[in-house]
C-alpha cells in the first residue's frame, strides 16, 4: 500500500495561510504603524529596510540588503522548478511637512500608504513560511521591500547620480539597472486607497508614465525702480513660459492623458531688483512613451518661447522618470477572484487610465505586473489628514491577498503562472528599457544666440 501523502488542495492552502497570518496579526499591525511613525525619504529609508530585515531573518530568510542602497530582498525556495513571483512593497515616505505624524527634520510623512505595503509584504512572508505553504508550491517566491518609489528631492537624486551611487533616479528603475529584478518572472504590490466608490478593491486598467524637467531662467540684473531697462527679467521669461505650456494645452490628446503641472522654485532675489535667475520644475505626464515625448517637446518649445520673448537663457535639465502602468489582465483576474473570497461578491471595481504614475510601471513594461489597492485608510492621498483607518483592512487583508495570488500563480506545476507569462511577451526588453531612460536624460541651453538665421528667398 502507498504511504505518499496527497497534496492538500489549493483552497486548503490558502486558508492554512489566512490563519497563519491572522496569528501574526498584531505583529504584521505594529509593523506598519512603527513605520507610520519613523518616515524616511527614497534612498534614505535606512531604519526602514532594517525592520524589514530583521523580520525577515526572524522568519528564517537570509535578505539581501543595501539594493540600489536601502532596499532588502529575499526568496522564499520550493526547491521544484517553476517560475519566481516577487511581492513588492516600497519603503519610502514623501514631503508633508504638516502632516502630524512627518519627521521634524525633513517633513516626510506616510501620507500615501507604503507603511501599509511593507507592513502587507512582510505578513505574506509571515503567513507563508508559517503556514509551509512553498513545500507545495513550484517556483520561488521573492519578498522585495524596494526604495524611492516617490519623485521627490530630485536635486538630492541628481547628486546620487553625478557621485555614481545611483544611475536612475526611481527606486525599481535603479534595481532593474542592476539587475535585481533578472531572476523574477511576475511582479506584484497593493496600495492603499481611501475611496468608497472604489470599495474593497480595485484595478486601474493602466496609468500615466513621466519625465521631470528642471528649468533655469538667466536673465540680467538691474534696479527694478531706477533702471529695470538695463535689465533682463528671468521671471518674466518664465510667466510668458507657462503661458505658451498652457497654449499647447488644446493640441494635447485626450487619450493621451497628458498632464503638465509647472511650479516656480525660485522667482527672483530681492524685491527690488530685476530677477536674474529664476527655476521651475515640472512633470510632463502621458499614457504612452510616444505621448510623453511629444508633449515633452511641446514644453520644451514653449520654454525657449518665454526666453527668447525677453532675450533671456533658458537651461532644460531633463530627467527621467516613470513608464506609463500597464496592468496584467490575467493577474487582476486573480486578485479579484481572492477578493471574493476574503469580503463577498461585488467588493472590487475595475476603473480606466489613471493620470497619476508609478515606477511599477517600469517593471510592468518588462515582465507580467499588478498594481491594485484595497481600501483601508482615510483622508486624501499625499495630504495632512491620510492614514491608515482600518488595520485589519489596510494591513491585514494586503498581506491575505499577495500571499494568495502566489498560491494561485505557483499552485501545482505553476500552471497559472506559466499561463500569464506565455500571454503576456514583454513591451520591452530590459536593455531597450535601459536605453529609453538614457535618452531621456539630457541638458540643453537655448538663447537668442542659439538662432539660426534663415535666408530670405
Amino acid at each position: 500500500m502507498s504511504t505518499k501523502q496527497k497534496s492538500p488542495s489549493k483552497a486548503s492552502l490558502k486558508e492554512n495561510l489566512c490563519s497563519a497570518i491572522d496569528r501574526h496579526a498584531d505583529a504584521i499591525v505594529g509593523i506598519g504603524e512603527q513605520i507610520m511613525a519613523q518616515p524616511e525619504l527614497g534612498f534614505k529609508e535606512h531604519a526602514t529596510a532594517k525592520r524589514v530585515t530583521d523580520t525577515m531573518r526572524a522568519f528564517g530568510l537570509e535578505p539581501e540588503t543595501g539594493l540600489a542602497l536601502t532596499g532588502v530582498k529575499a526568496r522564499l525556495r520550493s526547491g521544484r522548478p517553476g517560475p519566481t513571483v516577487v511581492l513588492i512593497g516600497e519603503l519610502d515616505a514623501l514631503v508633508v511637512a504638516d502632516h502630524p505624524m512627518a519627521a521634524p527634520t525633513t517633513g516626510a510623512a506616510h501620507a500615501c500608504g507604503h507603511n501599509a505595503q511593507i507592513a502587507g509584504l512582510l505578513g505574506a512572508m509571515m503567513g507563508l513560511v508559517d503556514a509551509e505553504t512553498i513545500d507545495h508550491l513550484a517556483g520561488d517566491v521573492v519578498f522585495f521591500a524596494v526604495p524611492a518609489e516617490e519623485y521627490v528631492e530630485i536635486e538630492y537624486r541628481l547628486g546620487l547620480l553625478k557621485s555614481g551611487k545611483v544611475g536612475l533616479l526611481s527606486g525599481k528603475g535603479e534595481l532593474i539597472r542592476l539587475g535585481y529584478f533578472d531572476d523574477v518572472d511576475i511582479a506584484l504590490m497593493i496600495h492603499t486607497h481611501s475611496d468608497k466608490e472604489r470599495k474593497e478593491a480595485s484595478i486601474r486598467a493602466s496609468s500615466n508614465g513621466f519625465v521631470a524637467k528642471l528649468v533655469r531662467f538667466e536673465g540680467v540684473a538691474a534696479h527694478a525702480g531706477a533702471a529695470p531697462h538695463s535689465g533682463v527679467n528671468a521671471l518674466n521669461a518664465a510667466h510668458l513660459a507657462i503661458a505658451a505650456i498652457n497654449a499647447q494645452r488644446e493640441t494635447f490628446r485626450d487619450e493621451d492623458a497628458v498632464r503638465v503641472h509647472p511650479i516656480i522654485t525660485k522667482g527672483g532675489d530681492q524685491v527690488n531688483v530685476v530677477p536674474a535667475e529664476v527655476t521651475m520644475e515640472t512633470y510632463v505626464r502621458g499614457k504612452t512613451p510616444e505621448a510623453i515625448r511629444d508633449a515633452a517637446a511641446k514644453v520644451d518649445r514653449a520654454l525657449k518661447a518665454g526666453a527668447l520673448a525677453v532675450g533671456a537663457t533658458v537651461e532644460i535639465q531633463t530627467i527621467p522618470g516613470y513608464l506609463p502602468l500597464i496592468n496584467n489582465p490575467g493577474l487582476g483576474n486573480l486578485f479579484e477572484a481572492n477578493c471574493t473570497t476574503l469580503f463577498g461578491k461585488d467588493t472590487s471595481t475595475r476603473t480606466g487610465h489613471q493620470a497619476g504614475s508609478t515606477d511599477m510601471g517600469d517593471l510592468s513594461h518588462l515582465l507580467p505586473a499588478l498594481h491594485p489597492s484595497m481600501a483601508g485608510a482615510s483622508g486624501s492621498g499625499h495630504s495632512v489628514d491620510w492614514h491608515i483607518a482600518d488595520p485589519a483592512m489596510g494591513y491585514i487583508a494586503p498581506a491575505k491577498s499577495l500571499a494568495m495570488m502566489a498560491i494561485d500563480l505557483l499552485y501545482g506545476n505553476a500552471a497559472a503562472a506559466r499561463e500569464v507569462i506565455q500571454a503576456h511577451p514583454p513591451a520591452m526588453s530590459k536593455d531597450a528599457y535601459l536605453e529609453y531612460q538614457a535618452a531621456a536624460l539630457k541638458t540643453e541651453t537655448f538663447s537668442e544666440n542659439n538662432l539660426v538665421a534663415c535666408p530670405i528667398k
